[in-house]
Parts: C-alpha cells; structure tokens; sequence
C-alpha cells in the first residue's frame, strides 16, 4: 500500500469507529473508540479462524503500519502539546512536588517491582522470561497515559488537586518512562553495560535538556506570536512548535516529551495571557481540541485493531492475567510510598493513594514501546501481556474511575 492509502484507510476505519461509538455505543471516546477496534479485530480473527479470509493479508496490512514510530516520532508530539496547552501553569505549580515525585522515583519503583514480580509470574506458571526482559516489560509498563488519562479525568469529577497530580504525573513521567525503557532495552539488546551514574547523568542529560529546549522554544514561539495579531499565522506557528520542536529535540538527544511539554505550558498560559487576542485564543483553542479528538480517535482505533498481529498461547493468558494484578500492586506501591513521605510537608485529598493507583492508566505508549522490540519470543509475550493490561488498564479502571472517586472521596 502507498502512504497515502494507508492514511486513508485509517481515516476512514477511525470516522466510522467514531460514528459507531456516537451513535451505538456510546462510551466515551476513548473506551469506545478502542471497543470499535477490538471487535474489528475480533471479525477479523473469526473469519480467518472459518477460512472466509485470508488472515495473513489482514496482518500483513496492520503491520504494514509502522505504529511505534508513527505514535513516538509523530502524534505524539501534537498529543502532548494539547493536552499541555489547556493545563493551568499555577495548579501545576501548587502541586509541583507530588508531580516531580511520582513522575521519577514512583516510575522506577513501579518499573523493577513490576519487572521483579512478573519474571516471578513466568516461573510459576511455566512461561520463560528472561529477568532483564521481565525489568524492559516493567518500564514500558509503568508511566501512565496522558492521553487516556486526560480524556478520562474530564468526566470523572475528582477534586482538583488530585486532578492535576493525575494529569502532571502523566504529562512528565513519558521522559522519564522512555529513558529508563533504552537504558534496559541496551542491557537486553545491545549487551551493554551501563553505570548508575551513567543512567543518572543520562536521565538528567535528557530530562534536564528537555525542559531548556522547551523553555527556549516556548519563548521564542511566544515572541512571535506577540508581534503578530492574525489567527491564523499563530495557529500555523504553535503547529510548527509542536511539530518541529520534537524533531529538533530528538536530534539533539534531548527528552521531546518534556520539551513539548514545557513549550505546550508556556504557550497555553504566558502566550495566551499575553501575545493573544480572544479572537486568536478561540481559533487555537477550536483547533487544537479537533486535532486532539482526530489523533486521539486513529490511536485508539489502532490499538484495537493491531490485536490482529498478536502471537497467542495459552500460558499467555495466565501471564496477562497475573501481568493485570502485578501492574495494579506496583502502582499502589509506588504511589503509596511517595504520598506517605510527602504527607510530611503537605496534605492530600481523601483516598489519594487509592484514586491516584486506579486512575493511572496505561495506553498507547506502552503498546508503541513494546512494538519497538526486535522480533524474539520475548517480544511476542511482552507484546500480548502489554495489550492485556492497556485494555483492562481503559476499559475497566477507565470506566469506573468516577465511581471510584464518588466512593473513596465520601
């Protein structure tokens, strides 16, 4: 297929799961975008299974789209810089030290208790995993989805605070999730042998470049955009922060999440404030959340669908299913133990550590880093566990998150 097939057929799968979803289904979008995805795979599967179809032709076109790169070389740059663009710099600030914490120490301990736990589950249900591949399935695992996250948190009505620490966590945490995924993944892979403070100097290299390189791109966009008054010159100007400011940032080594990120705040707050008319506030606003919603509905769609290229066993299934109580526990933990420290210096809302574990939800970037793997055994189990828990991860906790926050907040 040409590029420009491939992006049509996505788009034309994705605006039919969107109006199946508005008019049958009626979920919210990120749950039911990806139950349209799910059962397209499932008709798929079924009528390879009766030999109606070819299922390899099928497989062949899923995997024909380079999903991992287009996801963490692509979208989500867009992805990140709307969903930072509408963050309120000042709530942020007000819970900086929650955010900070849980977005490094909590992803590292979810990532070597979840590795531990999970080589742990291989061994005693019979599925053979490798130690260092169980740590690569824990860090791929452990940051949280801000774009599951952020669509979720608008209907389920939890107090602002833990809003914010949600939705901070999961802005900043990718970084950091990503740095400590290729420090493993050069053990695993590539056989190296890295220090500790190699990894230190690495991830402060990274994260600490990322957040220079935004700040510095985020002002000189914001320069621009003050001299000029023409909606549709600063909307074209915040599209290319967005897109080029990720390019730039993964050619100068630095982490791109962070960078937009950064940049996005900037933008949607000192920008906004300052270098906006509410004429252009309102076209960047319209734009940004139908851009937001498009991307949101083709990843969603896709995630669904690639189940079509999984390799299945059935000690996969116990995997999965033990993979959904192991990534549960660690995120307790690891958000458990940083919220017990910091209740020292400073209060939380009711439930905190209960609403903050059920509402981090994992999504496309874990199941992009696991499609990143070289093709191994490893990567097979890795790959079908991961989409196990995204899926129970979305559509379960995603689903009774607010009933959660109802109940825990009394």
């Amino acid at each position: 297929m040409t590029t420009f097939q491939t992006i049509a057929l996505v788009l034309v799968f994705s605006a039919l799961a969107n109006y199946v979803n508005h008019r049958f289904i009626k979920l919210p979008a990120t749950m039911g975008l990806m139950v349209v995805g799910i059962i397209l795979s499932a008709i798929f599967i079924l009528l390879g299974k009766i030999h109606v179809i070819d299922l390899r032709e099928a497989s062949q076109i899923v995997a024909s789209f380079d999903f991992s790169s287009v996801l963490l070389h692509g979208m989500l740059a867009f992805l990140l810089f709307a969903g930072a663009l509408h963050v309120d710099i000042s709530d942020l600030k007000s819970q900086k030290w929650p955010v900070i914490v849980l977005s490094t120490a909590g992803v590292v301990i979810s990532t070597f208790l979840v590795g531990g736990l999970f080589w742990l589950a291989g061994r005693l249900i019979g599925v053979e995993i490798s130690f260092i591949y169980a740590l690569l399935f824990g860090a791929l695992i452990s940051p949280t989805d801000p774009i599951a996250v952020m669509g979720l948190l608008k209907q389920a009505n939890a107090a602002k605070s833990l809003e914010i620490k949600i939705v901070g966590e999961s802005l900043f945490n990718d970084g950091v999730g990503v740095v400590i995924f290729l420090t493993i993944f050069a053990i695993a892979v590539e056989g190296t042998q890295p220090t500790v403070s190699g990894v230190a100097m690495y991830l402060l290299l990274e994260a600490g470049g990322g957040i220079l390189l935004g700040l510095a791109m985020g002002y000189t966009t914001f320069l621009l955009l003050r001299s000029v008054d023409n909606y549709q010159v600063e909307v074209m100007l915040t599209l290319a922060l967005a897109a080029g400011g990720y390019v730039l940032a993964e050619n100068l080594h630095v982490s791109a999440p962070i960078a937009i990120v950064i940049a996005g705040l900037l933008i949607g707050n000192h920008g906004r404030e300052f270098a906006m008319s509410e004429r252009t506030r309102n076209h960047l606003d319209s734009f940004w959340e139908l851009l937001d919603e498009m991307l949101n509905a083709v990843l969603f769609v896709f995630i669904g669908v690639e189940m079509i290229i999984l390799s299945f066993k059935w000690g996969y299934l116990g995997m999965g299913a033990a993979s959904i109580a192991i990534v549960l526990l660690a995120r307790f933990v690891s958000v458990g133990l940083p919220v017990m420290v910091l209740r020292r210096f400073r209060t939380f809302s009711k439930g905190a550590i209960r609403i903050l574990s059920w509402g981090g939800l994992r999504g496309g970037i874990s199941i992009a880093l696991a499609l990143s793997l070289p093709p191994s055994p490893e990567r097979d189990l890795i790959l079908f566990v991961t989409y196990i828990v995204v899926i129970w991860s979305i559509l379960v906790q995603g689903l009774t998150l607010g009933r959660v926050i109802k109940r825990v907040a009394k």
